[in-house]
This record gives structure tokens, sequence and C-alpha cells, in this order.
């Protein structure tokens, strides 16, 4: 029996829809009116639209107007509890079928919430009866976990949700498993009609190109943590995070659980309020960690990829981004954490260290769901790489430090067309570090008075030269760690013995007048 649309002003117990969510209810059992009994159906939601609110009224109208029962399957223990609460707040009894869960009295209950593990382990051994189930919903949709058990559901009504129809392996494209995709309202909309927050994305150029992409087409966590645990990194983290979110309650995401350590010394070091959270903490520390960090105005809560999913604070004013990804899901998800919208907030800030914004685009864009589901291949080929990505940075000085050099016009060095001009004039590529050296010598003098100054201002620019240097290595198609760390080094010193012997002539060519003697 297909299922019908039904009355949508209908009240439901203890909850009320926003106007899009029952459209979407609408549309959905319309697309199953005439369907096959087998249909496999996929709804696009963004994080914060309120998709277990939407299949919790689908439920409670299924089994109001049907005689078949309704499985819902998670990916994890978190939303496996959270939809089962919500299911009751929509006054629909339900049994979580997780490891602990006893079988025995399932025969009083017409709705199923199971962990997707649990679930294949319980059919396998035949522990728990499907027969009636007429309606399956899954939840987050994109994890392939879930396909292996579409074998047992082959007369049932599947309804997959995500907020990103992107599968998560792109050998199983969601197409695949799916016979057609709903796109339900765009992050753009949500926001305009105050139903999500703005995002307001600061982003900070990295160099990514020592990162490594492992089998699962995303950076390794391994060569993620060479880099974002050095010295550069962590600095570059915390001076951002006083640029934009200081005393503001932020979350911070990291690819590897060392990295998330490393941040937490960082942040504990410099005196700021800080927990880490990992998969290895027990239940009863992650409750305490999660309780701090809702009660603490301007907590900073750092983690790996474990509050990507199933995790809901509005509160949250800050996210960082400190890591890349090559996952568009992840990204949406990492950002979205920041999205529930508040009577006190209606935009929060987002700070990305992983260029993902340029790889992506910002969050909220218009992007073509119906043909990324249809030809996911095409989409992630256009995805632009790391080495195009930072062809285009231009270095900017944080504006703290800009301030030191105030009176210097322009502190950018092109590095590239420099390069290019000594090619074209015959020129060894070394004139291209001479010139650089002669700029920063050049801006220190300006905004000093003694050579003393200058010393002191060459000191602030190891930001500025780690990039000059970058750009210098992709030029002349060599950059092995210890080349680029000699080069760094050797223009350090250079620029130091360039100041001591050309200062008085540079001060004195730049200000018409001779420096002071002491």
């Amino acid at each position: 029996m297909p299922l019908k649309p039904l009355d949508l002003q209908e009240q439901t117990e203890g909850k009320s829809l926003y106007s899009y969510q029952k459209g979407a209810i609408d549309k959905i059992f319309k697309c199953f009116e005439d369907a096959p009994e087998d249909y496999h159906l996929l709804y696009q939601l963004p994080t914060g639209g309120g998709k277990t609110v939407i299949f919790s009224e689908i439920v409670r109208q299924y089994l109001k107007h049907h005689n078949k029962r309704v499985l819902i399957m998670t990916h994890r223990i978190e939303l496996c509890k959270q939809t089962s609460k919500m299911l009751k707040e929509f006054g629909v009894s339900n049994k979580i079928v997780d490891s602990k869960a006893d079988l025995s009295d399932q025969n009083e209950y017409n709705c199923f919430v199971a962990m997707v593990e649990t679930l294949n382990n319980r059919l396998n051994d035949d522990q728990l009866d499907i027969s009636d189930i007429g309606l399956v919903i899954i939840d987050e949709a994109h994890y392939n976990s879930f396909t292996k058990l579409f074998k047992f559901f082959e007369k049932s009504f599947v309804l997959g949700v995500t907020a990103t129809p992107l599968s998560s392996n792109i050998n199983l494209p969601m197409k695949d498993n799916y016979n057609e995709l709903i796109v339900g309202e765009t992050i753009q909309s949500l926001i305009e009609n105050e139903f999500l927050a703005r995002a307001e994305v600061y982003s900070y150029n990295v160099g990514l190109t020592s990162l490594i992409v492992g089998a699962n087409g995303d950076y390794t966590v391994k060569s993620s943590e060479d880099l974002y645990t050095n010295t550069d990194m962590l600095t570059k983290l915390v001076q951002a995070y006083e640029e934009r979110c200081k005393g503001r309650k932020t979350l911070i995401f990291n690819n590897g659980i060392n990295t998330s350590l490393h941040v937490y010394d960082t942040f504990r070091s410099a005196g700021y309020p800080v927990a880490h959270l990992d998969n290895n903490n027990t239940k009863k520390e992650r409750k305490a960690i999660l309780k701090w960090f809702k009660e603490t105005p301007d907590a900073i809560l750092t983690s790996v990829s474990i509050l990507t999913t199933g995790f809901d604070e509005p509160t949250v004013d800050c996210i960082v981004l400190n890591r890349a990804t090559k996952s568009l899901t992840l990204y949406y998800q990492m950002i979205g954490r920041g999205s529930r919208i508040l009577k006190s907030k209606n935009k929060f800030t987002v700070i990305d260290l992983g260029n993902n914004l340029h790889r992506f685009g910002p969050w909220g864009s218009d992007l073509d769901w119906h043909r990324i589901f249809r030809s996911p291949n095409y989409y992630l080929d256009g995805i632009i790489s790391d080495e195009d990505i930072e062809t285009t940075f231009r270095y900017e000085m944080p504006e703290d430090l800009r301030k030191q050099f105030v009176k210097s016009k322009d502190v950018y060095f092109d590095i590239n067309k420099t390069y290019i001009a000594s090619v074209r004039n015959g020129e060894s590529s070394k004139v291209v570090l001479e010139r650089s050296i002669e700029h920063h010598a050049k801006i220190c003098i300006e905004n000093s008075e003694d050579l003393w100054d200058a010393l002191d201002l060459a000191k602030l620019l190891k930001e500025d030269i780690s990039y000059r240097i970058g750009r210098y290595t992709k030029c002349i198609s060599k950059s092995t760690y210890n080349f680029v760390d000699w080069l760094k080094d050797d223009y350090k010193k250079k620029l130091n013995a360039h100041l001591r012997s050309n200062f008085d002539e540079i001060f004195e060519e730049i200000h018409g007048f001779p420096p002071k003697e002491d």
C-alpha cells in the first residue's frame, strides 16, 4: 500500500512545523504515492533545517494511517538517542536497537531506531522481525555503511535524508542506491527567513602541498598532523583566534587526535579556557566536557570529527577549521555546527585554516544538488587542486603586524612576477631572493629610527619570509623540506647582514638625512 499525502495542517503532538517542513513532508508523501513498494527516495536539507523533525512527523503520520511498522537507521549512538527522543516528542513510542537491547518485547513496538552495525548483526542472526516493516528511514544517508542492509528491505519504501547528497565513497555514488532526489530549502533561504545564522568566513592562506591524499580520498591524518602540529601553524591558529574569536564560544575541528592535543596545550599555555575531546574519552568525561562547554561563555573546545554529527550546541559562536578536507560533506557539517540561530545570535564566525573556502566555495553557495547527485564525478573532478589554489595566494600581513610597518606604502613583494622577469632577462634565479631581501630591508628601515629597531622588525617577518620562500621554491620546482628550511635560515641571516651593512645608506636615501648617532 503506497504512502498517501495527508492533511498537513494536522497538529502534531507537542511539536509544530514550519511551512517549509510541511511542504517537504507533502512532497515526500506525494513522491511515494504512485511509486513501487521498493522505491528509494533521497531528501536533502541543510544542517539545522530540521531533518529529524520532518521524518519524525512522517513516522507519526505513517503509523497513524498504515498497518505496517517503521525502522529508522543511524550510524552513531548519539543520533540514535536524539532520534528516539524526538520521536517521543511527536508521540511515537519506539525501541532503540543497540548492542544491549533486549528484543523479547519487540512485538510491542511499531517503530525501531537502530544503529547500523548492530542492526546488521541482529538481522544476520535473525533476531529482529522485519517482515512487516513498510518504511525505512536512513539518517545521514551519504554514509555508505547503510547500503549493505538494503538487501533486507526489498519490499519497503526507503527514505534517505542528508544535508549533502554526495556519497562518502566516490566508488559508490548515491544515484546507484536511490531512485530520486528531492532538494529542500537552501541555506541562503533558511538564513533569509531567520531559520539559520549567517556565516562570516575568514580564510587564512595555508600551504598544503605537503599533505597526502589517502585511499579514502581525503588527506591522511599523518600528513595533516605533521603540518598542523608545527609551531608556525599553531601560532597562526592562535593569532587567527585572537583576531576574530577571542572571548567567544569556539569549536575547533582538527584532523587527528595528536593535533587536537597540541591545540589544547597551546591555548592552555596562553591562558585560555580550553578542553579537548576525542573518542577515547569515557561517556562520563564526554558529558562533563560538553556540560562545561555549554555553560562557559568563552569556552574553547578542540576535537577531531566526533562533533560533526549528533552534536547540537546553539551557543557556539565561532567555528575553526584547523584542517583541510577534500570532503564537501565534512566541510558543510563542520560549519553547520555554528549555524543554529538564537534570539541573541543571527550570525557566527568561521576561521578557515585549510583553504576549504577556496576549494568548495562559500558555505551556503548555490550548489546544484541534482547535478551532483546524478554526476558526482563531474563535480569532484572540478574541485580546484591545492597547487592551483596556492598560486592565487597573496600574502597579507596580520592587522597588528601591519601597524608596525605603517610608514610603508606597500609591504607586498611579488615573487612570481620577479622570477618571470629574471628569467626573461637571462638572470640567475638567485636575484629573486636578493631583491626580496632588499625589499624587506627597505620596509624595516622605513619604520625604524635606528639599526636595532630595524633588526627587531626583521624578526617579525617570519611568516612573510616563509610565504616568499614557498613561492620561490615552487618557481624553481625544488621544495624538499631540508632545502626549504635551509633557504629560510639563509634568508634571515642575509637580511640581518644586509641591514647591518646598508642601514645608514638606505635610511638616508629614504628620509633625506642620516640616522641619529648614538
